[in-house]
């Protein structure tokens, strides 16, 4: 198994940073490996830790007295330069566990009321997001949503259109659209259950 040699601290800014590592590979081979991380210091990263704490989380969101639209977010993202079809989301603010953070995230970025379901922890406790390049991870939460839209609560460095998708319009974007890859998979979810139980697959098997 390969081995961590040593941790260097690259940046110090709010909300990501970098981390270069020296490692070991399984053969003894030296090498240089690169980290970005939500974590202000070396001591709080997940590999320093060992704890899979989550930075952040995501928000599955059913619209409508019928539960038939999905709530997403056209949000402009600087990575790709232009715009992605994503879930609402955010980070998890200190002292706050992941369904509040899930319940005020959906009300900053969208203006509506989250109501969360209960969820078995396989399907909600954290997962990493993007492992080859950064120890981030987020839980979700998933629920109905209500209330009136509002962009009231979005920050100024955020660029974000609110859309409730039918069926219809999940495929097209699909087809046609950037999507983030967490989103993706839920919609092809939302695409295939039954429209009385869009949640069957929370309904972990006894």
């Amino acid at each position: 198994m390969g081995k961590i040699l040593n941790i260097t601290k690259i940046t110090n800014n709010r909300f990501l940073n970098m981390y270069d590592l020296d490692v070991e590979d399984k053969n003894g081979g030296k090498h240089a490996y690169h980290v970005a991380s939500r974590a202000q210091r070396k001591e709080d990263l997940k590999l320093s830790t060992g704890k899979n704490k989550p930075d952040g989380v995501i928000i599955y969101a059913l619209y409508g007295e019928k539960r038939d639209r999905v709530v997403l977010i056209r949000q402009y993202r600087y990575s790709i330069g232009t715009y992605i079809y994503e879930f609402p989301a955010g980070l998890v603010d200190t002292g706050e566990d992941f369904q509040t953070a899930g319940i005020r995230e959906l009300r900053e970025e969208t203006g509506l009321t989250l109501h969360p379901l209960e969820a078995d922890p396989m399907y909600s406790r954290p997962y990493f997001t993007t492992i080859g390049m950064t120890d981030e991870s987020c839980a979700a939460v998933f629920g109905w949503a209500d209330g009136e839209i509002s962009s009231k609560g979005q920050e100024e460095t955020e660029e974000i259109e609110v859309v409730l998708a039918d069926r219809t319009e999940i495929a097209r974007i699909l087809k046609e659209e950037n999507v983030s890859l967490m989103c993706a998979y839920m919609m092809m979810h939302f695409l295939h259950e039954a429209p009385e139980n869009p949640f069957a697959f929370l309904n972990r098997p006894k």
